[in-house]
């Protein structure tokens, strides 16, 4: 059956079903008539809120879990109360800052994203989750520090200022001025490329040969480019962190949904697909149980937000997976507020 719109519920209706909502939430159990009665505000007697339950649960909006149990809402009837009934709740300033501190480590922008997903996650007792912006880097300068005689650093600016690091094996033979050598001729030849079109060129320009190095320099510079590259096509596409807070008590009691969840989480691919259709809108987006096959088994609801870069551009999506009895109105303006602090960290 189709749920009722907020608008064709009675005061009465909305009141009790609101109440059984947040008493869900709070609770985790199955909510009776009796324990509603006992709620600040309700001036019904149990008998009265008996039968707007029973009301309630033929619109499709509560279910019986149980014969002798209370109510629960279904689905829809936490889809109704997330979209029509919801007071949200601002994150308050501790969590704020807890969130941004996350985001003033600096380092590499995979570690800020997963920092800040780690610091959601512990806030909102459920999984954080972060799709990583796919960004191709581009060189401004590049350089070798010796180490040893068999390593070097290598150092690269990448084209918004970010600078990274890694440790290569040297040919044999190198010396210091081949360093500085190769170093120069990446910087003025292949600044301003990415690092793909960066390979390219100089395989390009060794073929042809009008690479000004000697071989030994021409394969120091192939190593560090090749680094860089490599480490790049491996970075992770989708940040998980949490999953330990999934497996609640309810959760517990039921081991055949905690392995289905578990499975979930590692079928990274499909997740990256379901928070790809977050990309695409302008907004949060929320995901309650079966409105997304994928969790449909284990019950469980997602919240996503994109995150911006400084032009605008939708570069990531940052959310929590959690039980679709997780606290709503609490943890959407919490997920709102870091996809708005990684959009700020973007710019």
């Amino acid at each position: 059956m189709a749920n009722a719109p907020i608008i064709e519920l009675t005061d009465r209706a909305r009141d009790v079903f609101r109440l059984v909502v947040e008493s869900y939430i709070e609770f985790g159990q199955p909510v009776g008539s009796r324990t509603v009665s006992r709620l600040p505000g309700m001036n019904l007697s149990p008998a009265s809120i008996r039968n707007v339950m029973q009301d309630l649960e033929e619109q499709g909006l509560l279910s019986h879990p149980h014969i002798s149990a209370g109510r629960v809402p279904t689905e829809g009837g936490l889809r109704l109360f997330v979209d029509g009934m919801m007071q949200a709740a601002e994150p308050s300033a501790q969590e704020r800052a807890t969130i941004e501190a996350r985001l003033e480590r600096g380092g590499p922008i995979e570690e800020a994203l997963a920092s800040a997903t780690a610091a959601l996650s512990g806030l909102s007792a459920c999984a954080g989750i972060v799709l990583v912006p796919q960004r191709e880097p581009t060189l401004r300068q590049f350089s070798f520090v010796p180490l040893s005689d068999h390593q070097a650093l290598a150092v690269m600016v990448g084209g918004d200022g970010s600078v990274e690091n890694r440790v290569i094996d040297l040919p044999a033979g190198v010396t210091r001025s081949m360093l500085n050598e190769a170093g120069n001729y990446v910087t003025a030849r292949l600044g301003g490329l990415t690092l793909d079109q960066a390979r390219a060129r100089l395989t390009e320009e060794i073929r042809d040969g009008e690479a000004a190095l000697d071989a030994a320099a021409r394969e120091l510079v192939t190593r560090g480019l090749a680094v860089w590259s490599e480490d790049h096509s491996h970075r992770p596409v989708l940040i998980v962190r949490g999953q330990a807070n999934l497996i609640d008590e309810a959760a517990a009691a039921d081991l055949e949904r905690v392995r289905q969840l578990l499975d979930e989480l590692e079928g990274k691919g499909e997740i990256v697909r379901l928070l790809d259709s977050a990309r695409a809108g302008k907004g949060m987006k929320i995901f309650i149980g079966s409105e997304n096959k994928l969790f449909a088994l284990s019950g469980s609801s997602v919240i996503a937000a994109p995150y911006r870069d400084g032009e605008g551009q939708v570069v990531g999506v940052v959310g929590v997976i959690g039980p679709t009895r997780l606290n709503y109105a609490r943890v959407v303006p919490m997920v709102d507020f870091t996809a708005q602090a990684l959009s700020r960290l973007m710019r």
